[in-house]
Order: structure tokens, then sequence, then C-alpha cells
């Protein structure tokens, strides 16, 4: 696997890259928010696209694609290429994460940004514009909120263990793990949920199946940076930039953490 053409830049630089392109399309979809966007629904009618995703979309293709010719593209929002396929290196994006929420005009949402390496990502930011807040790593360097190192939350044998997952698959986890945790409320962005698990919010999280590159890439690199993992249930980390860009069933927590949900999550097996 080759880039194009050979790449010069530096993971600093890449990552002000698409540090400044999803500024600029986090502030083109505030225009929308709370503004009544079109909303048309894709996947036999499964998920909404507002006319928001598709301008924040359009910014951040014109703006990384002009910089990074050589780079491949993936994103929620454009009819997949497979020519990605044969790219060393991937912008892996998702203009909104969290559409449901921003139609709503709920605050968590967020631009997701990635740039992927050999199936691994190695810059990503996630910019949460109505929260005013930025998640930035490298994989070279530590996991910072709005310019501060975050980390995740260190485990207390006397507290119980705050877990975002869906109120249906609680009941599923192995017993005396789904006893002993507090269930966090649903969290309408998939990466901004990893975030709160990053900067010490949340313990962990289930991810359930058929999420896909664009909603992970740039949260895992994040968390991976901040002292946690998002692991399969078989314990192992992701690769991106596949020919199949969907997950299975997901677990994401600290490094400490997440054994122990690994190990309650794989009842979930075949769901």
């Amino acid at each position: 696997m080759s880039d194009k053409a050979p790449s010069t830049a530096t993971l600093k630089e890449d990552l002000d890259l698409i540090l400044s392109a999803a500024v600029a399309a986090g502030e083109t979809a505030l225009r929308y928010f709370r503004n009544k966007p079109d909303v048309r629904w894709k996947n036999e009618g499964r998920s909404p696209v507002s006319e928001a995703d598709i301008a924040a979309n359009d910014v951040l293709k014109e703006r990384l694609l002009l910089a990074r010719p050589n780079y491949g593209w993936l994103s929620e929002e454009t009819d997949d290429d497979n020519s990605r396929l044969s790219c060393e290196t991937v912008f892996v994006v998702d203009p909104i994460d969290g559409t449901r929420a921003f139609i709503a005009g709920k605050d968590l949402w967020c631009v997701s940004v990635a740039v992927v390496r050999r199936g691994l990502p190695v810059a990503g930011v996630l910019y949460a514009p109505a929260l005013d807040e930025i998640f930035q790593a490298t994989v070279d360097g530590p996991a910072l909120k709005n310019g501060t190192r975050i980390g995740v939350r260190a485990a207390r044998d006397d507290e119980a263990l705050h877990v975002a997952v869906a109120e249906d698959i609680v009941a599923t986890l192995a017993p005396s793990y789904g006893r002993g945790i507090v269930r966090v409320p649903h969290v309408p962005s998939l990466a901004y949920r990893l975030a709160m698990v990053a900067d010490g919010r949340i313990d962990g999280t289930v991810v359930k199946k058929n999420s896909h590159d664009w909603d992970l890439a740039a949260a895992d690199l994040i968390l991976q940076r901040a002292g946690g993992a998002l692991h399969t249930l078989q314990s192992q980390g992701l690769s991106y930039n596949r020919p199949n860009v969907v997950h299975g069933v997901l677990c994401a927590a600290s490094n400490a953490a997440l054994p122990g949900l690994l190990a309650a999550s794989r009842t979930l097996e075949g769901h």
C-alpha cells in the first residue's frame, strides 16, 4: 500500500491541518444549528442527514484534499471511493457525529477528523462547537482538551464504575458486573462518548455493532493517548480503512478497567 505521491507532512502539520479544517466545518454547521435545517433520510430511512452535514463535509473535503491531494478520503457523507484502499494515508471524517442530536437542537454533537496511516489513526481531532470543546491527539503526543492534557479516570475499589451502555444491553452483561455499575444515560454522539472516557467523566462504554470507521478513528486515538483503549470483544484493537468499514460490538475504557468490561460483555457475542 502506498500513497499516490510521497508525503512530507509531519504529524504536527497534519494535526494543525485537520484542526483548522474541523473548526471551519464546525463553524459552518453552527450556522444551521437550531435553525431548522433541511433533513433527508438515507440507509432505507434509518439515518438522517441534514444540509449541515453536507455543508460541513464540503468544507472538510475541500480544505483537506487541497492540502493533501495524495491522501485518500473516507467520509460518512461521501460515496465511498475504493481508491482509498491503495493509499497509505487516509482522512477519515464524520462532518457531524450525532446528527440526530444536532437536528433536535441538543449540544452533544461534534466534527470528527482523523489521519489514518497503514490502518491506524496517527492524528485526530474532535470539535464540539456548541460546547466550545476541542479534543486532539497525535500518536506520539498527549491527548488534549482545549489545550489541557487529559487522562482516563483512575480506578477506585470503593466506587462503582460509570459506564455508558444501552438499557437493553445492561441485562445481558455478566450479572455480577451489571449489578455493580452505574449506567450513564444515552450520549447521542459516539465519538463524544469515547471522549468522555478519555477525559475521565465516565469509566467506559459498550458500543453496539454497526459503528463505522468515521465514528471511531479520531476518538480511538484520543482515548489511547489518554490511557485507555477501544477493543473488539476478542480484545483486539481496531484497524481502519479496510474494504469493510463496519465494526461489531466494541468496548472502551481505561486500560485498567477494560479487561473487566470486556469479560462482562462477551455475553454479547453474536448480538
